[in-house]
């Protein structure tokens, strides 16, 4: 940041300010204009590497953000020999039908939502339930950087780094019960900030709703993200806190999240609801299950266009078996789907 100072020229000597004052006013803005920076700059400023990360918008992370930011792990889970999608593809090209069932309606018209103040309940089946302000809902996690393949059913896929924690070190912290055998997850229901829950696409019963076996909620790689490129989560990216499974289709990943609930029977998800034959509970990428209309077995890497489509083979478990397979042994995956 530079700052401009006036000459000696333009002031008299009887202006001149102490310099023991002097001394001690500089260190106090110093701070502050740390403080500042820390809120405004994108991110990917504080990375060991900012040029990442490139054309990343600035956003307006609040202070308890800024704060875990200090400790982040970067790369803490990489994508070897993948590029990182643009930040722009990766932020105006989603499905978030509480703003519009277009792709570029979410960032269109996300900017309605409020994600200042956001509280999180976790019930059901846990020894320590409570409502909790995000800021310290996050207090007891480290964030880290997860640099995961992202593979949407629609058969297109995008490479994105998420800031997060794994959802395992909640668990640990809410102590589910021994009946606790599925995590349900819910979204924000706000018709007056979501357009799409007043729309005529009538077809999904809000408010929106995933969720996960025990186990699989356990893996490692599952997280809760609070940002993406160094810096916080767009609100059309799932502000503030949204699911990210990188092993299952995208819509799996819930997005504003304000309940988590340990339950005992397997939750009925939005999309298994509106249609069981084509949406199942687990959702795993799979190339060898295609969806009724259209195939699995490749997929359309972002960005793309008429004379680059980037279409390429669809990785079982999206390229990360050997960390999941393991949760389906025996099961049938295409009943199981």
């Amino acid at each position: 940041m530079l700052i401009k100072l006036p000459s000696a020229s333009d002031c008299k000597e009887s202006e001149v300010t102490p310099e023991s004052l002097y001394v001690s006013r500089r260190a106090m803005l110093g701070g502050s204009l740390a403080a500042l920076a820390a809120t405004a700059l994108p991110r990917w400023a504080s990375a060991a590497d900012p040029s990442r990360y490139a054309n990343v918008e600035a956003g307006r992370a609040p202070g308890w953000f800024s704060a875990k930011l200090a400790a982040t792990k970067w790369q803490a889970v990489t994508a070897p020999g993948e590029a990182t999608t643009p930040f722009k593809d990766a932020t105006h090209y989603n499905n978030f039908y509480e703003f519009g069932t277009d792709k570029g309606d979410p960032a269109a018209n996300a900017g309605s939502l409020k994600t200042e103040p956001w509280a999180v309940v976790v019930d059901g089946e846990v020894g320590k339930p409570g409502r909790y302000a995000l800021e310290d809902f996050m207090k007891p996690y480290q964030l880290e950087e997860r640099i995961y393949r992202l593979r949407c059913v629609e058969a297109w896929s995008m490479v994105i780094p998420w800031l997060g924690f794994p959802i395992s070190a909640l668990l640990k912290q809410v102590e589910p019960t021994s009946k606790a055998r599925y995590i349900r997850f819910e979204t924000l229901q706000d018709p007056k900030t979501m357009p799409g829950q007043r729309s005529s696409f009538a077809l999904i019963d809000w408010p929106y709703i995933e969720g996960l076996r025990l186990d699989e909620a356990m893996n490692p790689l599952a997280i809760l993200a609070v940002g993406m490129y160094g810096r916080e989560l767009p609100n059309q990216n799932g502000a503030p806190l949204r699911l990210v499974v990188p092993w299952k289709y995208g819509f799996k990943s819930i997005k504003s999240i304000v309940r988590i609930s340990l339950v005992e029977e397997q939750p009925r998800t939005t999309w298994q609801a509106i249609a069981p034959d084509e949406y199942g509970f687990y959702a795993n990428v799979n190339p060898e299950v295609d969806h009724p209309r259209w195939t699995q077995a490749r997929e359309r890497r972002l960005p793309s266009g008429l004379f680059s489509p980037n279409v390429r083979p669809t990785q079982m478990f999206n390229g990360y078996a050997e960390e999941v397979a393991g949760l389906y042994s025996g099961l049938d995956l295409r009943k199981n789907y």
